[in-house]
């Protein structure tokens, strides 16, 4: 067994070279395997070297681009390390006991990115720990009270019973929406103080002493959050809605214009492409307004905003903006479609479409200027005018395309010729109608767009009655005046 194990060990491979000369391959000895493993050891510092790195750069490039995020997180610093001093000042740590490490959970657990997201968790924390500690501390009398034999009795049937209605209150929308932190503070708080088992003058002490450092807390982060460079949710709802406002007026500018130029015009221009799927970012807006709507409810009056300033009408014109973006998505489907269209068709009615995709454009753009400057606009009237005559003109248009694209079947109807049968212009009126079918689909899907459009007017005028905007100028008011456009009936729009 010994020599065998001496003559594997002893092997070694011979390659035959085109000259007749071998070469022999002895095997990797051991003493190669340390190399091996510093060269792995190497790769795997030099990678993981490389990631920290890649993430530090990616961490500045945030931090450049968003300065409120850095601004944000010195002002998280900033509170912990004043919360702090209750342990590092002896007579403000006498004051609230061991209790004050409840201060920095407080600023922890409370502290958010917007005003309105703070001044929210803040106010519901307090109500929550104020309400189920004195429903706790109550109960606990009674139970006491009560004597030995009942008193688990009655601390068990009442954590079940506040508990579950607590817990149910949390599937309501409206009370999730704005008091679902409340709601979970309170089981919290409530199941804390009753399973404790701490004497009433105990519970008392421990009351008023968690009490007093949530309050600390709680004013500490809304004192910073409001006083070191202020983010609010209103004003970035405000911000948001008419951003997206001049980005869906882009998107349908560039969908009807890269519909009847074919060309590439739109192709391999990034910027170009942004504009044209802008409206995504509309339709992706939903849960981030309704949120921002819900933190604007708590802030006081700032800015151009007054205290019961009417963020809800910026939901519902969210909603009408994303009801116009689907129908633009299915624009958009309209330019990459498979069926072709014939450019003596397009070109029959392309200039009317961009003119209506650029008047309904123009609206668009002229709310959201009139919510940037808070000013009604005495040019919206004139621009809605322009924009519905638009589209009766479109009707107008695809209305006089030949006869054989509006009814294919008279052609059936005709006697035969020689040379054509039944089948050759069934076959023709077939091509006719596949070659309409696309712009009848673009014409419903625009007239689609100016009637929710239309809507969107409705709402950003009642926004300006609720939110008291202010009149437009006389200069505007005059030319509106002196400009004699006649407004058609609404219900022509209807009408293909």
């Amino acid at each position: 067994m010994a020599q065998e194990k001496e003559a594997i060990g002893a092997m070694e491979w011979k390659i035959k070279m085109a000259g007749g000369s071998s070469e022999s391959l002895a095997p990797t000895k051991a003493r190669g395997y340390p190399g091996i493993a510093w060269l792995a050891l190497k790769g795997l510092v030099v990678g993981l070297v490389m990631k920290v790195w890649n993430f530090l750069k990616k961490a500045w490039d945030m931090g450049h681009n968003e300065p409120r995020k850095v601004i944000h997180c010195l002002k998280v610093g900033v509170a912990l390390t004043v919360v702090s001093l209750f342990y590092a000042m002896r007579p403000l740590y006498k004051d609230v006991g061991g209790n004050a490490i409840w201060a920095v959970m407080t600023v922890v657990v409370v502290f958010e990115n917007t005003v309105g997201a703070t001044l929210s968790k803040s106010i519901n924390r307090i109500f929550g720990t104020f309400l189920a500690g004195f429903l706790a501390i109550g109960i606990h009398c009674i139970a006491d009270l009560s004597g030995k034999d009942v008193e688990h009795f009655i601390t068990g049937f009442s954590i079940f019973l506040l508990a579950s209605a607590a817990t149910f209150s949390r599937f309501i929308p409206s009370v999730k929406a704005r008091f679902d932190y409340g709601a979970m503070i309170f089981i919290l708080t409530f199941s804390l103080i009753s399973v404790s088992g701490y004497r009433v003058d105990q519970l008392f002490d421990l009351a008023k002493h968690r009490m007093s450092t949530i309050i600390i807390g709680t004013s500490l982060c809304i004192v910073i959050t409001m006083i070191i460079c202020p983010i609010w949710a209103g004003e970035e709802l405000y911000m948001l809605i008419t951003r997206n406002m001049d980005t869906l007026a882009n998107s349908l500018d560039g969908c009807v214009a890269d519909y009847f130029n074919n060309s590439g015009g739109f192709a391999g221009d990034k910027e170009s492409d942004n504009k044209l799927l802008g409206y995504k970012c509309v339709l992706g807006s939903k849960a981030t307004e309704e949120s921002m709507a819900n933190f604007a409810i708590w802030e006081p009056a700032h800015g151009r905003f007054n205290f019961r300033h009417p963020w809800k009408q910026y939901l519902k014109i969210g909603a009408l903006m994303r009801d116009c973006a689907y129908c633009i998505e299915a624009l958009n489907g309209c330019v990459s479609s498979e069926n072709e269209v014939s450019e003596l068709t397009k070109t029959h009615i392309s200039n009317t479409a961009i003119k209506v995709s650029s008047d309904s454009s123009m609206v668009i753009k002229e709310l959201a200027r009139t919510m940037k400057t808070m000013k009604k606009s005495s040019a919206i009237d004139l621009l809605v005018g322009e924009m519905s005559n638009s589209v009766l003109k479109l009707q107008e248009d695809l209305k006089s395309l030949p006869k054989l694209f509006i009814n294919p079947q008279q052609l059936l109807q005709e006697p035969e010729s020689p040379g054509n049968d039944n089948k050759t212009k069934a076959e023709a009126a077939a091509v006719a109608l596949m070659d309409i079918i696309p712009l009848v689909t673009l014409t419903s899907l625009l007239v689609e767009i100016v009637a929710r459009i239309e809507g969107m007017v409705s709402a950003v005028q009642e926004l300006g009655k609720l939110a008291e905007f202010k009149a437009a100028g006389d200069r505007k008011a005059n030319q509106n005046q002196t400009t004699n456009k006649v407004i058609p009936d609404q219900s022509a729009l209807q009408r293909v």
